[in-house]
């Protein structure tokens, strides 16, 4: 059984094994321990140790270097954590080594980015004083990772956290704590504590970590549902929370659009890592004058695409990540088809595979807005198709959701794209390039996406808290203190100033 990381030593938890599933053929891979309370508590104590001790005040060209040094581990052992990822999660091999590329480009860009920025300096009130905005870390920041992305994801979460001087628990999910795991090797160049990690539920190590009174901060990807208890404990512990909750993204199709081009952007865009992606393109809407040239291309175009074990090198799409995931787009697919729909293609599991948690790419048409299917994040490859007339009604209906984390647009109407990206309530737009991330731009969404921003400045920015220093210079009575009685009253500062100088 996997040990946890914690504080550059690994320990055996007294929790019960976790077993972790490979999803392609349901076997056990291995086990990891479901960590107690008092693993969580000790990995927590380790950071707090860290945080004053051998972190906070490290100068910035020297967190560089290990930040670097950090990229730089990634790059050497992609292929083999790209491995471990596709065996516990189901992602294509080719998938989760671009996952590694985009983690090692996170940590370059947070490296530099944390060198450019301190805080500063503001006009102060009086000129024997110097008034400063400084940026400052947390403290111990508690890190619960999602199954989907495990590794990109924790890296937009540590590599910030990491850079504003905080340290970290890691709660990888349960489904994928392997390749986690593996990190040991990778931040053990840190000082020790900095970085911990704590294998186990979200009902017993989750709970536990963001609980703890030490950690200062929690920052979460996953559910709704998830997300708003976490937000409620941390409001009563008065704690700030970082969350990214999930989205229903909208893909609008414009009449003037290339057939053949975005008939493959809405298939990637739908089916990538098999629809299991917080920005899946989950509503697609054509205008209505090419959706039935759409729809025959598409259904062509899926018909290709090669559902399999994600170390089959010609895998398209691997298998979901469990038996409830899947019965979740089952339901939603059912439900669409008992009020209407229609299944072009798909539908169904694949016949010629017997194991593992598969579910062909499907399309349906014939969907209307009430449906699950165009409600509820339905997490799964499914490519749900309505019409529209006008673009107007096609804004309206991307903003139909109660989330709001991505929209794709594609078009070369330039007022088509001003109006789009000015009026559709989401945190990143794509115009004819879906789902593209930009370490330098920021993550995240509105509505109840959450409304927090991971990457870019944003993301180095939800790691700090500001501090303003106000310094005089001289220390001397002012004229404007008590007692009053003696002709001294409150003034603004060109007044302060004339009194003092009188």
């Amino acid at each position: 059984m996997k040990t946890l990381w914690i504080n550059h030593r690994s320990f055996q938890s007294g929790g019960k094994p976790i077993p972790v599933i490979n999803p392609a053929n349901e076997e056990i891979i291995d086990e990891v321990p479901d960590a107690t309370r008092d693993d969580v508590f000790r990995a927590v104590a380790a950071a707090k140790t860290a945080f004053p001790t051998w972190w906070k005040e490290v100068a910035a060209h020297q967190k560089a270097e290990l930040l670097h040094e950090i990229a730089h581990r990634f790059k050497v052992k992609t292929r083999e954590i790209a491995k471990v990822m596709t065996l516990e999660g189901g992602k294509p091999f080719n998938e989760n080594v671009d996952e590694i590329g985009w983690v090692v480009n996170c940590f370059d860009y947070y490296a530099e980015l944390q060198r450019n920025a301190r805080g500063r300096v503001i006009p102060s009130v009086e000129s024997s004083q110097l008034a400063m905005v400084l940026k400052e870390p947390y403290g111990v920041v508690g890190c619960i990772i999602p199954w989907n992305y495990p590794i990109l994801l924790l890296a937009w979460k540590v590599a910030p956290a990491l850079a504003a001087g905080n340290t970290v628990v890691i709660k990888p999910a349960e489904q994928t704590p392997l390749s986690t795991l593996m990190l040991s090797s990778i931040f053990d160049c840190l000082p020790s504590g900095v970085v911990n990690i704590v294998t186990g539920r979200g009902e017993t190590a989750g709970d536990a970590l963001v609980r703890h009174p030490d950690v200062a901060m929690v920052a979460f990807t996953g559910s709704l549902e998830t997300g708003k208890t976490i937000a409620k404990i941390c409001a009563e512990m008065v704690k700030k929370c970082h969350l990214e909750l999930g989205g229903k993204d909208p893909f609008v199709i414009a009449e003037d659009s290339d057939i053949e081009v975005v008939v493959r952007a809405v298939a990637w865009a739908a089916f990538l890592n098999a629809g299991q992606v917080c920005t899946s393109s989950e509503r697609i809407y054509v205008h209505q004058s090419i959706a039935q040239e759409f729809v025959v291309k598409l259904a062509d175009f899926t018909k290709g695409l090669v559902v399999g074990p994600g170390m089959n090198p010609d895998t398209d799409i691997g298998p979901m990540i469990g038996a409830e995931n899947r019965r979740k787009v089952e339901a939603h697919v059912a439900d669409a088809i008992k009020r209407g729909a229609k299944a072009i293609f798909g539908g169904k599991r694949p016949g010629h595979l017997k194991k593992g948690y598969f579910y062909e790419p499907t399309i349906l048409t014939g969907v209307e807005r009430s449906m699950r299917v165009m409600r509820d994040e339905t997490f799964g490859p499914v490519c749900p198709i309505m019409t529209y007339k006008d673009f107007d009604e096609a804004i309206a209906l991307a903003n139909d959701t109660i989330y709001g984390l991505g929209a794709v647009l594609y078009t070369n109407d330039s007022k088509k794209i001003k109006k789009f990206f000015e009026n559709v309530q989401a945190g990143t737009i794509w115009i004819n390039d879906p789902l593209t991330d930009n370490d330098a731009g920021p993550f995240g969404g509105y509505k109840a996406t959450g409304g927090h921003r991971e990457l870019g400045e944003e993301g180095l920015e939800a790691f700090r808290q500001t501090k303003h220093v106000h310094w005089d210079f001289e220390q001397e009575n002012k004229p404007w203190w008590y007692p009053y009685g003696n002709g001294n009253k409150p003034s603004g500062a060109i007044a302060r100033k004339s009194k003092t100088k009188g």
